[in-house]
């Protein structure tokens, strides 16, 4: 993915596609490994849902000026009504994103921006 958007953005201090695929591609094996977590995503075609989530975290980031996939909301119901995602799944996937983003280098300063750009997420994923 391509993009002519501000460089002061923080997908563009992140390091930009690039970096978002390495984050996105050591994540998944991490939350998959995580038996606080992993259970949520039995059934899910991995493949769809990397390139979901590198469109998406692209966007968050501010490095895309749209996403057009399902809202956070409808994305989770399923999760939140059948198998009670809540707060500490959520705080299990910023811990594993956080990990992983250190892993890569990236400065404790982004990744506090990024568990800021999550946090405002948080209670449209929990579907409140």
């Amino acid at each position: 993915m391509t993009t002519t958007l501000s460089e002061d953005t923080l997908f563009a201090r992140l390091g930009g596609s690039p970096a978002i695929d390495a984050a996105v591609d050591r994540f998944y094996p991490r939350v998959l490994a995580d038996p606080r977590i992993a259970h949520y995503f039995d059934g899910i075609d991995m493949e769809t849902q990397i390139r979901h989530q590198k469109r998406f975290l692209t966007f968050a980031f501010g490095g895309a000026p749209g996403y057009d996939g399902r809202s956070l909301r409808a994305a989770h119901q399923g999760l939140v009504d059948k198998l009670g995602l809540g707060d500490e799944h959520f705080d299990a996937v910023v811990e594993n994103l956080a990990a992983v983003l250190g892993e890569l280098g990236v400065s404790g300063e982004l990744i506090g921006e990024v568990a800021l750009v999550a946090e405002s997420v948080r209670d449209e994923v929990l579907c409140r």
